[in-house]
C-alpha cells in the first residue's frame, strides 16, 4: 500500500492512517512526501516500512512554504474529485 500527502507537518493525520492501514495487513506501507521537517520524518520511518521524502530541513516551518500555490480545497472540491475518480474505475 502506497500512501502519499503533499507534505508533512507534525505527521499526525499520516500516522492515523498508517495505523489504520496495519489493521488491514498489507504486505507493506510505503509513505511518499514531497517534504517534512526531520522529527517527523522519524517518527514515520518507525511506523511504515518505506518512506521516500525528497526534503526534510531543519528549518521547516510549514509545508506551504515549499508551494508557491498553496490555496486549501473546500470540501465541495474535494467531494467532486472523489466523485469523478470513482466514476473512472
Amino acid at each position: 500500500m502506497i500512501l502519499v500527502d503533499d507534505g508533512l507537518a507534525t505527521g499526525a493525520t499520516m500516522l492515523a492512517g498508517i495505523a489504520a492501514l496495519r489493521r488491514q495487513d498489507p504486505a507493506r506501507i510505503v509513505v511518499g512526501v514531497p517534504v517534512c521537517p526531520p522529527e517527523t520524518l522519524v517518527e514515520i520511518e518507525r511506523a511504515a516500512d518505506e518512506v521516500v521524502v525528497l526534503f526534510a530541513p531543519a528549518w521547516f516551518r510549514g509545508v506551504g512554504q515549499f508551494y508557491e500555490d498553496f490555496a486549501q480545497l473546500s470540501d465541495d472540491t474535494v467531494r467532486d474529485l472523489l466523485a469523478r475518480a470513482a466514476e473512472r474505475k
